[in-house]
This record gives C-alpha cells, structure tokens and sequence, in this order.
C-alpha cells in the first residue's frame, strides 16, 4: 500500500455527482485516527493489532468472488439509499423518482447486502421499502439482513396474531414510539377510516389489545427468568414500564387516536405479515447472516452459540433456525440467540462472545465481522472485539439520527469490498475514501 491519497480503486463517477453527494473521490490508507481509541502511540493499540496478525497467521483470506456493496441503517431515507447506491457507483439515477435509476455495469456485477435496520425514524418507511423493491426488480445481486428496528416490527405486529400471554403480551408496546410514524404512514396511505371505524372496538377494548395489564406485570418477570439474566429482566420492566406509560401520548403525538392507531397496526400487519401483503416480502427476503469468504456479515455482532453453530452446521442452517423461530414466540426469540445477531452491543446483558467463540469462527474460516448497528460519525471504522475483528459500517444515514446527532445533510457512503482483498469505505462525513488490506495494513504499521 502507497501513502498516495490518490489510490484508484474506485470505479469513475460522473463528473461533478461526487462534490453534490459530498463524497470524496480519492482513497487513503485506513486512518486510525478516525477511531481515537484503537491508537497507541502513533500506532494501533495492541489488541486491533493483534487480531489482525492473528487473522493473518492462521492463512491466506478468502476474498468475494465479486465485489460486495454494504449499506446498512438506512432507517426510512429512500433518498440516502439512492445516494448510497451512486456513491457506490451501483446506479445512475435519470429522475427524481424513487425508481428513477438504472443498474451500472459494476452495479449488474457486484452484490450488494442491506445490513438490517431499513425502518424507523424517518422521513419514509414505505417510500425507503418502495425504493428497496424497485431495485430488487432492477434485478441485482441482493441480500437483505434482519436489524433490530425491522424484527421489532415484525414480532410486535406478530403479537396481535398468536395467543397473547405472559411473555408477549408486550411485543406491541415494546416497539415504542419509533414506529408510530410507520403506523401513521400505514394509516394515511392503507386505513379507509370512514368503512372500517364502525367495526372497531372501543377506545379502552383497543387499547386493552395493545398494552399489557396487571396479570403481565405480576407473571411476566417469573416467566422471563428462563431466557433473561436479572439484570436483562428489570431492564425489560423498567423499559415497559414506561413505554405503556407514555403510549397513548405517544399516539396523540401522532395525530392518531386509540382506535386509529389498532386500526393501523392491524393494517400493518396485513401488509407485512400475511402471506399476500403489499410488503411481505420485506420479512420473506431477510436473512439473519451471511457470509462471503472470510467476511461474515450480520446487522450487529455474534456470541459463543452462534459462532458455534457457524462453525458446525454453516449459516445456512442458522437462517433456517431464524426463518422457523422467528415466526413463533416473539418474546422468546427476541430473547435467543439467534436475535442477538441483531441486537447485541456486547453488553452484560447480551449473549456473551468470549475467546472460545472467537476461535469457532476462525475455524469456520471467519477473519471478520461486518456489521452495522452502532453508528459512526467519521465515516466505518475498525475495530476488535474479544479478539474478532470488526468493521463498523453504520454511518449515520438517516436524516432523522443525523440531525439529532449534529450531522449535517443527507448521508450517503457504502463500504465496498473487491475480490482482491481491497475494502473501501466512503462516506460524505470523511474527506477520504478509506483503505483497508490487511496484509498492507500490518507492514504499514511495522506489524508483520
């Protein structure tokens, strides 16, 4: 690797689109810098850096056999994901219109992967899942990866459905207020309030559908002592606590009543959940992990079960386990193993990822995880986790987290992988293209 920060392994973008999306055009090697604390001295601190010589020492990488585009937390901006794919140089776009592109060649030729995460916040959840299928119709590589926001969903609509009781009797509140905008969009483009007002329950029989009661609060901490440590149980009631607290606020907030707000979610549910919704294949596309090489790819991290089962059984058999539980009970799965792919943030209260998960995945032949979920405001970063590395490529997409985050503008970036050995991050919040190579990486910095 050269310190020339004109490195071309981008591919050419039409003249001037870089300076409006406001993503650079050139690449540097990947600056530490960036992340603070991975530096020791001018250097990488010792654990991201032996991490990478261990990666290295165990053998040669298994590269993608094509180029793969990463683009994770778009949370409802149709408009970024459009920007992402030009950033990316996947798409020209010839309109205004959330179909208005077409496929570049690199574009018919890479695959591109969703890290989780496409809804909540805002502007649109319905214009991002439209803009979402138009490209799948484009007919791209594509693969779509379950976040935490959309599973969410799915369960707490899934709720409304199956046999409530003690343990997911909340799945519906638990969503929180971040999904009313959702609801209100459903309500607005899906509801025919006029036909279907009369046929609803009243104001308190609805609410009495959505939140839990009594009988909840005093059986479900008994009940979920069998999949949630102590700690993780009174999160979970505190968290309850005041999200049925603030549940019809939150719904007048909205601009929707009680009434309004179930005839919603029922609606959501037909158009997400059922077999014939407009957006069912939204959650019939989703896997849980994926893997390209030696890169695995997840929305947010893994743990000592999971890199088990990888190494194993191979991921197939775990999408297999998220598509068969998922769509039982919510609660329950929420709290396994497999959701923690979507969830976690190595917390105490999260599934554990320790040294011996670490060497499951070497085994299976896994030198990375890539992931989203824990957003950035420089731009992807590396980093190491129990020994695994990672590379962080939530960037702040949505327009909604960047101006509650003090970032201006539409986000754009992607991180962009090559079949030899070459990652690249780019992002409107960096003023260099990032990077990365392993093997370089470690001579660069005198590792090797």
């Amino acid at each position: 690797m050269t310190n020339n920060p004109s490195i071309p392994l981008l591919p050419p973008i039409a003249p001037g689109t870089a300076a409006d999306l406001g993503i650079p055009e050139n690449c540097v090697p990947w600056p530490l810098d960036a992340n603070p604390d991975r530096m020791v001295a001018g250097g990488p601190a010792p654990d991201l850096a032996n991490s990478l010589s261990k990666v290295n020492a165990l053998g040669p990488w298994d590269w993608p056999d094509k180029p793969v585009v990463f683009i994770s937390d778009l949370h409802a901006d149709a408009e970024s994901l459009l920007r992402s794919l030009v950033a990316a140089r996947v798409i020209l776009r010839t309109g205004q219109g959330l179909d208005d592109f077409e496929l570049t060649t690199f574009g018919r030729g890479c695959q591109i992967i969703i890290g989780g995460d496409c809804l909540d916040k805002g502007p649109s959840n319905l214009d991002l899942l439209d803009c979402l299928a138009s490209l799948m119709r484009a007919g791209p590589d594509i693969v779509l990866l379950a976040g935490n926001h959309d599973l969410r969903l799915y369960l707490g609509l899934q709720s409304l459905t199956v046999k409530r009781g003690s343990l997911n009797a909340h799945m519906f509140v638990r969503m929180g207020k971040k999904v009313l905008p959702l609801l209100r969009e459903v309500f607005d483009r899906h509801v025919d309030w006029q036909r279907q007002e009369p046929g609803l329950p009243d104001e308190k029989a609805c609410l009495r559908l959505m939140i839990p009661g009594k009988k909840w609060t005093k059986n479900f901490p008994a009940m979920a002592a069998r999949y949630l440590n102590e700690a993780a149980v009174r999160k979970e009631m505190r968290r309850l606590r005041k999200k049925t607290e603030r549940f019809a606020d939150h719904a007048g907030e909205a601009g929707l009543s009680i009434r309004q707000l179930y005839a919603a979610a029922l609606a959501c549910r037909d158009l997400f959940v059922e077999p014939s919704g407009r957006y069912a294949w939204f959650f019939r596309s989703m896997k849980a992990v994926h893997q390209s090489g030696s890169l695995l790819f997840v929305h947010a991290g893994i743990d000592d079960s999971m890199a088990a089962q990888i190494s194993a059984k191979g991921i197939t058999h775990v999408n297999r386990r998220f598509r068969k539980e998922s769509r039982k009970d919510p609660f329950v799965f929420y709290s396994g193993t497999v959701a923690n792919l979507m969830r976690t943030k190595y917390r105490d209260i999260d599934h554990p990822l320790t040294q011996r998960g670490v060497d499951e995945l070497h085994l299976a032949g896994v030198k990375m995880l890539v992931h989203g979920h824990v957003n950035r405001h420089r731009g992807q970063e590396l980093n190491t986790k129990h020994g695994l590395l990672h590379l962080e490529a939530d960037i702040t997409l949505d327009r909604h987290s960047r101006r509650s985050e003090g970032l201006d503008g539409i986000g754009t970036g992607a991180t962009i992988i090559h079949p030899d050995g070459n990652i690249i991050g780019i992002s409107c919040d960096y003023p260099h293209a990032k990077l990365f190579d392993p093997h370089q990486f470690l001579k660069q910095h005198g590792l090797t």
